[in-house]
Order: C-alpha cells, then sequence, then structure tokens
C-alpha cells in the first residue's frame, strides 16, 4: 500500500468527504444489508463512526456499533459504556463482544488481535452484514513500517480486504476508510465538534512494539517506505477452475506467464484456500515453490496443508491428503437444519440429520458414484462424501477470488 496523501490541512468537511467517498466507492449502491462498524471508543474510531453515522442516515443503510471488551484493563468497562452511550447519542444499535477466554501470557497483542477479528466476524454474520468498518488512520500504516524496519513480520492494513479469520470470516470484507487521514487531523476535527474520546494507556506502554513504533516516529525517526502491493494476483485467481474437492487446477503457460510477486501472492492464498487453513506459509517457502512452477520440469510439493502437483500443460492445487494434524478431516455431524463447516472448505447444511466426511474415510459400496477421473489421487480422497442429505457449498474459490483482490467492493 502507499500512502497517498496525508490530509494534514484536513477540514470538518474533508474528513466527511473523505469518508463518504470510501463508502460510495465500496459499497453496493442497490444493498439493503446493515453495515457494522468496530467501535474502541478512541478518537479514529469515534470519527469514523460520526462520518459513517451521516453517510448511512444519505444512504438508508443501517449501521450497527460493535465494540470489544477484551477485560485487560480495569477501566474496560467504563469504556465499553463510553462507547453504549454513543451509539445511543446517534440512535444506533449497539452490542458489547466479550473476550472471555483465557489470555496468553505471551504473545497479548497478537492474540487479542485475532481474538478481536473473530469476534468482529461472528457479531457481523449474526446480523447479516458482509462489512466492516475499522478505524485506521495513515499513521496505523506508518507505524507498521516502523515495526517491520525493527524486525517485526506486521503488514501494513489494506483499505479493503476479506477478513483475516476462517471460517468464522467467510463472506465479509474490511473496509478501512480513513487510510489518507492522519490521527492530528482527526482529532483536531474532533474537537472542532466538541468531541470527546478515550485514550488508552496501552498506546504509550513500550512493551509493545506498536507503542515503541509510535514514539520512535514522534521523535524523528525515518519514515520507512511501505512495501508495494502492486503485485496484482486477481488475473491468476479468475484463471483457474475449482473441482469438487474444492481444489484449483491452472494452465502451466498463465502461471509461467505471471511476474514473479504476483505469482506468489497467488501461490500463498491458493495453498491456504486449497487446504481450508488459516495461516499463510512463509514467505521464502512461496518463493521456492514459484521458482520451481516457472520453470519447465514436473513439480511435486507440499505448502500450507496444500499438495502441488504439475505437469508441462496444468498445475494443481488440492488439499494434502496427508495433512491430518489439524484434524480437519474428521466428520462433521449435523442435526436437522444446522450449518457448519467441514474442513475449512465447504459449508454443509443438514436436511435432517447427516454426516460429512472425506472419500477416503468411506466404505466403497456398488452403489457409490465413482471419483470424477479428471481428479488426481489426491483431490479424489479428500472429497467431501455425505451421509444423510445436506447440500454442500464449497467456499474455496471465492475465498480465493476474495484473498487476491478480485472482489473489490461489496457483493450483492
Amino acid at each position: 500500500m502507499r500512502l497517498t496523501a496525508t490530509r494534514a490541512d484536513m477540514t470538518p468537511a474533508d474528513l466527511d468527504g473523505l469518508v463518504g467517498g470510501v463508502l460510495d466507492r465500496r459499497l453496493h449502491p442497490d444493498s439493503k444489508r446493515p453495515i457494522a462498524l468496530a467501535l474502541s471508543g478512541g478518537g479514529d474510531s469515534l470519527a469514523l463512526l460520526l462520518a459513517a453515522a451521516a453517510w448511512a442516515r444519505r444512504a438508508g443503510r443501517r449501521l450497527i456499533v460493535l465494540t470489544i471488551d477484551h477485560g485487560l484493563r480495569a477501566a474496560s468497562a467504563d469504556w465499553t459504556r463510553t462507547c453504549a452511550a454513543t451509539a445511543a447519542r446517534l440512535d444506533l444499535p449497539f452490542q458489547a463482544l466479550h473476550w472471555n477466554e483465557e489470555k496468553p501470557a505471551t504473545g497479548l497483542p497478537a492474540a487479542a488481535r485475532l481474538a478481536r477479528h473473530r469476534l468482529l466476524a461472528n457479531a457481523a454474520r449474526a446480523a447479516d452484514a458482509r462489512v466492516i468498518l475499522l478505524g485506521h488512520t495513515a499513521d496505523d500504516v506508518l507505524e507498521a513500517g516502523q515495526m517491520r524496519a525493527a524486525g517485526s513480520t506486521t503488514p501494513a492494513p489494506r483499505g479493503w480486504s476479506p477478513s483475516p479469520v476462517w471460517p468464522e470470516g467467510r463472506g465479509l470484507f474490511l473496509l478501512r476508510p480513513l487510510l489518507d487521514a492522519r490521527r492530528a487531523a482527526i482529532r483536531e476535527w474532533l474537537a472542532a465538534r466538541g468531541e470527546t474520546w478515550i485514550d488508552d494507556p496501552a498506546n504509550d506502554d513500550t512493551a509493545y512494539a506498536r507503542p515503541r513504533a509510535r514514539q520512535a516516529l514522534a521523535a524523528g525517526a525515518a519514515i520507512p517506505m511501505a512495501p508495494s502491493e502492486d503485485a496484482d494476483a486477481r488475473g491468476l485467481a479468475a484463471a483457474v477452475t475449482s473441482d469438487q474437492s474444492g481444489g484449483f487446477t491452472i494452465e502451466r503457460a498463465i502461471v509461467r506467464a505471471a511476474d514473479p510477486a504476483s505469482l506468489q501472492r497467488f501461490l500463498s492464498a491458493a495453498c491456504v484456500c486449497a487446504a481450508g487453513t488459516d495461516r499463510l506459509p512463509q514467505g521464502s517457502r512461496v518463493q521456492a515453490l514459484a521458482v520451481r512452477l516457472l520453470g519447465g520440469d514436473r513439480v511435486t510439493a507440499t505448502l500450507a496443508g496444500a499438495r502441488i502437483e504439475a505437469d508441462e500443460h496444468l498445475a494443481r492445487i488440492v488439499r494434502e491428503a496427508g495433512e491430518t494434524a489439524r484434524g480437519g478431516l474428521s466428520p462433521l455431524r449435523l442435526e436437522d437444519g444446522r450449518t457448519g463447516i467441514w474442513d475449512g472448505r465447504f459449508e454443509a447444511t443438514a436436511i435432517g440429520p447427516a454426516v460429512i466426511q472425506s472419500r477416503r474415510m468411506t466404505p466403497r459400496s456398488a452403489d457409490d458414484p465413482p471419483a470424477p477421473r479428471s481428479l488426481i489421487p489426491a483431490a479424489r480422497a479428500v472429497m467431501p462424501v455425505v451421509i444423510g442429505q445436506a447440500g454442500l457449498r464449497a467456499l474455496t474459490h471465492d475465498r480465493l477470488l476474495a484473498a487476491c483482490g478480485a472482489i473489490p467492493s461489496e457483493p450483492a
């Protein structure tokens, strides 16, 4: 992501226009779904709420305010009540979400971030929203760059991206309308309106990387150039065909014609999606696989729970049948009318009691239809089999399109 403008001279009208313009571009003009907004009570999310609420009134869209109480600070309950009062003042529905799980002794910021996204995703889905607004700003982009310069792998926040949690975040997108706004200008805008906001003491706790980055930038540290996100994997994602196992096939010629950066982004996403996993592989391993596929030799490899097989004409990416440590191939038992996710790849809705399990775990009978001959053996083994009746929907291709930027706005 490139930081295109800092808008340090932002006037009150500018912020409304900035947020409204982003929402106009990214949200479907005819959708009647509600929009979710994450409110912490800090200045950034408060400004986003005020501007988004004004836009929602004009557009006739329902805005739902969600606040996460991580339970990490003595004042967190008071902050949640402040957020509830703000939503009530704007006549907006409000829901407090609580992180009640045991807190880890190490890696707390990452665990809290993951818990926050899961809570937001579950609440948004329950409300039938497909877009969650987040209040990240240009300063968050700069801080992420400073953190990377200090050795972190923290990515820069993107303006539009799929939810990072799976499968809770399936079909959900995150929208950050304030990425071209600086934090100081936002606070000036709020002060001009007579607004007050919460300042979390954790933002100054240098035991954590982000406050250290924030302080380094305030002290005049050089601003690192953000890594380019120009790698365009959309064409590759659109060129794949999806099979009955949820795997992907793409012509080897298309792979060889891709630029290396785009191919690496595509491969990282395709392996995770085909495998139904939720953790991106190491960049060095993706790069090594891309080099092999750009060549002319046959390729057999595994990555992120996926199996890659390529000959002269086709490259196939499927779920690795032998990768069972995560237990994803275990049977999924559903009662009538219930919906569940099997192996991170298929959404199943039962019609009467049903069990979904892999073909490799299902005894074959003479009446069973054979697996399609077009599938490689690895893909046949991980095809879902329904015992009973259930509607199955493969999630992998839509997930791949979203991960590669091929869904640039709110789906209809």
